[in-house]
């Protein structure tokens, strides 16, 4: 599973004309469902998201996690993080779940994100979205488990 996780001043996602999520300062969790996925590796990839971190503290070092910075999620669903780009110019998706399991596993992290008390909103699941951000910083990270 992989998240590719961007500090952002705010965050929205809109689809068919319609803001669905919408954040102010927080982490914006672009999420990847590999097939060999599980619900335990969703739950650390949830307890790596919300403790990293990634927001700067009275001396201005990156020590606080999203929920200490009083942050907020926006979390959607990318296939396309779960790319094999190795060879040649166009991407497989061989490596990314299976529909039904990549949504099973978007909702449970959502859920367990939501279980620690931050504030989650997120995208529609296999939609088309557009995605806006102010990316803070610019920090943006990969984070695999």
């Amino acid at each position: 599973m992989i998240a590719l996780i961007q500090r952002v001043t705010q965050a929205k996602v809109v689809v068919e004309d319609e803001t669905i999520g919408d954040i102010g300062q927080g982490l914006l969790v672009l999420l990847g469902v590999e097939k060999d996925d599980t619900p335990q590796k969703a739950q650390r990839l949830c307890d790596k998201v919300i403790g990293y971190r990634v927001f700067s503290d009275e001396q201005g070092k990156m020590n606080l996690n999203v929920q200490q910075a009083g942050g907020s999620l926006l979390v959607v669903s990318q296939f396309t993080l779960a790319a094999d780009t190795q060879k040649g110019l166009r991407p497989s998706f061989s490596g990314g779940a299976e529909p039904q399991k990549a949504k099973e596993l978007y909702r449970y992290f959502i859920e367990q994100c939501r279980v620690t008390g931050v504030k989650t909103e997120t995208g529609k699941f296999a939609a088309d979205m557009q995605v806006s951000l102010i990316n803070d910083g610019p920090v943006t990270f990969w984070l695999q488990v």
